[in-house]
């Protein structure tokens, strides 16, 4: 099927994540779930690790989810939608069914950096046809703001709580998108709400993809973020102005940025407007928005060096691996 995308069809398409959760007012998490819904052209089974939007999509018999959805523990979705898929695959072989289904698999950050992983990665590893998508809101904000690994540094939870004796969070965000990649699967990608059309289409472009596909999407949080309840779109598109959340994908190991900011602004202007980073703003704490300027700046310099050293010859994309049979 097609990638692009038409607002027209778009409009026409029902909404198979409804109105009604119990989600907060201004969460990033609904917002990119509806993208994601709306731009499938497959019918999509979903598996929703135990988090923000688990618990709060699905409560007793009332769901938000129009599609077959199956909530897993913290530490599993991956592995659920790994047997879910390989169920379809034996059903299909046996002439049991015959309608192409994609699987999808949602995650927030704690429940795929850190409790999550080692499903993730041996789902990745063993080479399931599926997606993972994590809602990257940079923290367990489910449980109380503690911290994770996709924390950016600086930042103040309730388990690196900014004061005298720490300034917050001292360790980077781990590179999740990277290491994923690094499992050698056909598909990666970064993607922000507030630039639809590029995240709609990398949602196309993974579902048309045999094999194992991750995307990290970043889900402001307005409630660990401390920020304003209507700036989710506005955080989202600062992230990638600054560079903060560049996007990019990699396919079968080439690197191509998808969005070069026009006005690149400072990291400042992401971090002010909200308040886990406030302490960074005072005079004893000037060092800390020096490092984090240094580290985005820098990780903004590999991505384009990757992006320049392994692109394929002519500009031609890479056709999957032959020797990988991604079943």
């Amino acid at each position: 099927m097609p990638t692009s995308l038409s607002l027209k069809e778009l409009s026409k398409k029902e909404e198979l994540f409804s109105p009604g959760h119990r989600l907060c007012s201004g969460c990033g998490a609904p917002i990119v779930v509806k993208m994601v819904m709306l731009a499938a052209q497959y019918p999509i089974i979903a598996a929703n690790a135990t988090g923000c939007l688990e618990v709060s999509s699905c409560i007793s018999e009332y769901t938000a989810w129009k599609i077959p959805w199956m909530h897993s523990a913290f530490e599993n979705a991956a592995a659920t939608m790994s047997g879910i898929e390989t169920m379809y695959r034996s059903l299909k072989k046996q002439g049991k069914i015959s309608d192409e289904i994609k699987f999808i698999a949602f995650g927030g950050d704690g429940g795929t950096y850190d409790i999550g992983f080692q499903s993730l990665s041996g789902a990745m590893e063993r080479g399931h046809d599926m997606t993972y998508i994590c809602y990257d809101n940079g923290a367990y904000m489910n449980t109380g703001i503690q911290r994770s690994s996709a924390t950016p540094f600086g930042a103040d939870t309730t388990t690196c709580p900014a004061g005298s004796k720490c300034p917050g969070k001292l360790q980077q965000r781990k590179d999740l998108t990277k290491i994923i990649a690094a499992h050698g699967v056909p598909y990666v990608a970064q993607a922000s709400p507030s630039h639809w059309p590029d995240l709609m289409k990398k949602v196309r472009k993974a579902l048309e993809i045999k094999g194992p596909k991750f995307l990290n999407i970043i889900a402001p949080c307005n409630r660990g973020w401390r920020s304003q309840t209507n700036d989710a779109i506005r955080l989202s598109r600062l992230a990638v102005d600054t560079n903060y959340w560049p996007l990019f994908e990699i396919e079968n190991g080439v690197t191509r940025i998808t969005h070069t900011p026009k006005d690149k602004k400072e990291l400042m202007r992401f971090l002010k407007p909200q308040g886990r980073f406030k302490h960074m703003f005072t005079s004893e704490n000037e060092w800390m928005l020096t490092a984090a300027q240094e580290h985005v700046d820098a990780y903004w310099e590999r991505l384009q060096r990757e992006q320049e050293c392994f692109a394929p010859q002519n500009g031609t994309r890479l056709p999957n691996p032959e020797h990988l049979n991604w079943q």
